[in-house]
């Protein structure tokens, strides 16, 4: 095989899905709920919100509802914009790596990397177990840079992680550390 792509999985997933709506729909409850009592007409069907006081209950209803809203939003434009998404290209024929993943729009909004393959000193392997598991997969440059590789969230399986790893150092020709 000359060349492989490995596609990476940016911010649309299940979960992140799951999130933004949850914080979103509990936000706009919030927020009606403290417009409710502001107004004393209720605005959600379900609850009878006008019997707040307006200070101090509905003015903390209404403060988390904003708070919430503005995190849900800015969880779906992550969504939108597939932040953390690309790929990792191994071009044995032309001897490149490259490393492209995009971010937040700006003047950086993606971020591409280029390595020549003679530049590389090995792949390694960090894997660190306990509450907050880590799995994670490294380009290691000779000048001692470590780029990761693999994507960010859950962690992946021993032997997917190790299949992965010795199949790019036998591609690319190097090591692998940390095994």
């Amino acid at each position: 095989m000359l060349v492989r792509q490995d596609n990476i999985q940016g911010s649309r997933r299940f979960s992140n899905y799951w999130w933004a709506f949850s914080i979103l729909s509990g936000g706009l409850g919030f927020f009606l709920a403290g417009l409710s009592s502001y107004f004393s007409k209720d605005l959600l069907p379900f609850t009878s919100s006008a019997q707040l006081l307006f200070i101090p209950q509905g003015v903390i209803m209404t403060f988390y509802g904003t708070t919430a809203l503005f995190l849900s939003i800015f969880l779906w434009f992550t969504i939108l914009w597939d932040v953390g998404g690309g790929y990792n290209r191994f071009d044995t024929q032309e001897g490149l790596v490259t490393i492209f993943r995009l971010g937040f729009p700006g003047k950086y909004r993606t971020v591409c990397l280029k390595y020549a393959v003679k530049d590389i000193k090995s792949i390694k392997v960090s894997i660190q177990e306990g509450l907050t598991p880590k799995r994670e997969i490294y380009l290691r440059t000779k000048d001692n840079r470590e780029i990761p590789l693999t994507r960010v969230g859950e962690p992946l399986m021993l032997s997917e992680i190790e299949n992965q790893a010795t199949e790019l150092a036998r591609l690319l020709g190097v090591n692998v550390e940390g095994i």
